[in-house]
């Protein structure tokens, strides 16, 4: 049995493992991130667009929010810049001004290309193999799964 010191150490903590790994994999992307004038969390939005675009559809600033786990308060601000660079196009819908359509420009769509080699580069000299990598996301994926399930811990 472990102690309650053991129990409380910063290295024994999955929630730090977790934060440092993120910081750390943020970092690596902000250089290659930093050639396509993109932060992080822009370039998620902008992967989430590139999917819907290649079934050529635009997606509610609903669906962004719930694919990324973000808030309209963070989403908006982000949608709004992304915008202001002519990537993407935000748009009302006729019948329902609450819903917000966002959609890709050709410029947006060119820089898919652009931004093809970010997910090989970000890995590129580290040592980690492509299956050891897979295996971590599926996991993480898997935990995730368990923890949104189980719901909040103020919603039992």
């Amino acid at each position: 049995m472990k102690s309650e010191d053991d129990i409380l150490a910063l290295d024994n903590q999955l929630c730090f493992a977790l934060y440092a790994a993120n910081r750390a994999v943020t970092a690596r992307y902000r250089p290659l991130l930093a050639e396509l004038n993109l932060t992080y969390p822009q370039y998620l939005v902008m992967l989430v667009l590139w999917e819907a675009d290649r079934d050529g559809r635009s997606v509610r600033v609903s669906y962004l929010g719930k694919r990324l786990r973000l808030d309209s308060g963070t989403l908006t601000p982000l949608l709004k810049r992304l915008a202001e660079r002519g990537l993407v196009i935000r748009q009302r819908d006729t019948t329902d001004e609450r819903v917000v359509t966002v959609a890709l420009t050709g410029e947006g769509i060119a820089m898919r290309k652009r931004a093809s080699d970010v997910p090989g580069r970000l890995l590129c000299g580290t040592g980690i193999d492509e299956e050891r990598i897979v295996a971590l996301r599926d996991e993480l994926r898997s935990v995730l799964s368990l923890l949104e399930a189980e719901g909040e811990p103020s919603d039992r």
